[in-house]
Order: structure tokens, then sequence, then C-alpha cells
């Protein structure tokens, strides 16, 4: 007689109990296909997510939609939108998002064995300022920036700052102030406002709500990620002559960064006035020196460089916002 066959069962022991690992039970050739296409109306606070179930492997699709999440990989145990079931293509719109923020999106269905995911895909919500402006934001590394010089004209409290349009007038103030290089909508509309450093330090705060100025060690953390200040400008900068005037043409914008020649309000030397549009960009930092002068970071176009510089802070700079 022959012996009976032996079945072995894998087990773990986790304190005193017994766990079974049993196989799994769900037959992947019976989930449906789902594809994720695209996202369009990419706003503050929404988006539109295109899908498409071009199989439902044999089971009715009870329910697809598109699920999101701030961290990779997300599931309809996530946050989740729904579309009318069924086959073929479909769109779901997705609210109630955090501005400025990134996430990453795939669209679902699920029929009577269980529910498929699409290939993933991640966008950026656009920012708005207390203004109503519209800018892009970029990830670098760790942190989370602006990628448009600000424009706002009013704290976030919705005080207006104080607009000052003759340079020789900077100098005097010790309080916030703003205007657009030569005061013209164009310039301000392309690069940004020129703000002085009080207006940067205000308690009304310039930035919008969930960001802040960033300090001279945020600043240093991105001039190091991109390889340190020596070799960080040609990253940040917006690629090309169209902007940045001159033969230099070494820029890449690998970071996204896309700084532009915004130029700067001067009030060193006696020489009051809108100086180096199309050839250089100044940004504050939060960071106070002293009394007189605060840290700012400078870029050219004749150099690769970004450079480190004590401002007084009655001079007036671009501005970017980073992500609390």
């Amino acid at each position: 007689m022959s012996k009976p066959t032996k079945f072995r069962i894998p087990f773990l022991v986790l304190t005193g109990f017994l766990l079974i690992v049993a196989p799994s039970c769900v037959n992947t050739a019976l989930l449906p296909v789902v594809e994720t296409n695209k996202l369009t109306a990419v706003s503050t606070n929404s988006v539109t997510c295109w899908g498409n179930v071009p199989v439902d492997a044999g089971a009715t699709i009870t329910a697809r939609g598109a699920c999101w999440s701030t961290s990779p990989n997300p599931t309809t145990s996530n946050s989740k939108s729904t579309a009318t079931a069924g086959t073929g293509q479909f769109s779901t719109s997705v609210t109630g998002l955090i501005m400025g923020t990134k996430y990453y999106i795939r669209c679902y269905a699920t029929n009577s064995t269980g529910t498929a995911y699409g290939s993933q895909l991640s966008f950026t919500t656009l920012l708005d300022d207390i203004n109503d402006n519209i800018y892009n934001t970029v990830t670098i590394g760790s942190q989370v920036w602006m990628a448009e010089n600000l424009k706002a004209s009013k704290y976030r409290n919705g005080n207006f700052i104080t607009k000052v349009t003759n340079p020789v007038s900077w100098k005097n103030l010790t309080s916030g102030a703003y205007c657009s290089y030569t005061n013209s909508t164009t310039d301000s509309i392309k690069y940004g406002n020129l703000y002085n450093w009080y207006a940067v330090h205000d308690i009304r705060f310039l930035a919008p709500t969930g960001w802040h100025i960033p300090t001279q060690a945020e600043w240093t953390t991105l001039m190091n990620y991109l390889g340190g200040a020596t070799v960080a400008g040609d990253k940040l900068k917006e690629t090309g002559n169209s902007d940045w005037t001159g033969n230099y043409v070494l820029a890449t914008n690998s970071s996204s960064f896309t700084a532009l020649p915004g130029g700067f309000i001067s009030i060193e030397n006696n020489t009051y006035g809108f100086y180096n549009i199309g050839t250089d960009g100044k940004w504050w930092s939060s960071t106070e020196i002293d009394a007189n002068n605060a840290w700012s970071w400078s870029l050219s176009n004749s150099s690769g460089q970004a450079v480190n510089v004590s401002d007084i802070k009655q001079s007036g700079f671009s501005v970017r916002c980073i992500k609390d």
C-alpha cells in the first residue's frame, strides 16, 4: 500500500497563535483592465482625470473613477471620485485639493472579482495669492517653490502694500513697499513685482496662506541640492536669450525654477533707480543680518553661479515663496 500524500501548509507562530498563510485567491486574469489616460483643467483645488476600461473580464463593472493621494500608488482606501459604472472611456472631476500641492492619481475599476488600477500620473495644483494671481509651483528635492515671481499688491490679510513708484523715495522707507520695474504693468505680469525687505518681514505676511518667504538656510538648501552655489545658477535660470539677454547659453533650467532677470531697485552709493532688467535677477531671503541689511541671492546673464549678497533693506528685489 502506498503512503498517503502529505500536504505542507506554511505557517508562522506569533506569540502563541498559529497564523496560516494561504495563497491569494484572486485570479488577476478576472480583473478588469484599466487605463489612466490624461489629466486636464488643473486648477488651485481641482483636476479632471480621464480614463478607460477596455476590458471588464467577463464581469459587470460596478464602480470606476479615480483615486489620489500625496503619496505614490493611491488606492480606493485613499480619496476617490466615481464615474458612471461600465466600460469604455470616462472622465471624473477631482475636487477639494490643496493649492500648490503635488498629488499622485490613477484610475480604478471594480467588478465582482475585485478592483484593478491604471498607471499612475502625478500633478501639482496651482497656487494663488490674495490678488487671485495664479502661479505654477515646482518640487525641488524636499522643497516646494513658486516657479514664478510674486505679483501680490496686498498682504495675506487683505491690507494693501504701499506702492512707491519713485526709486529715490525708497531710501528713507522703514515699512513695506513695492512697485513693478519702471512701473510697467507688462513687466509686472512677466517678472513679478519688486519689494523691499520690510514687506518681506511684515507680520501681515507677504506670502499666500501655507507659504512663506524662504530663509537664508532654505535658499542654501536649494543651492546645495543643485550642486552648490557655484553651479546652481545655470540650473535655476530660464534657458535661451529671449529674456536673459546676451550670448550666455549655458543655462539649463534643469530644476524648472525658471528664474527670470527681473532687474532690481538700487539705493546704494546714491544710485537710486531701476537697474539691469534682462541681465540680472535678485531675490530676498527673510533672514536679517543687522538693522540695515538682509541676505539676498543674485543671478546674472554672464555667470552660472548663484551669488549670496548682503543688501540694504530698502532695496527692491523679486520674491519667491516656498511652501510651509
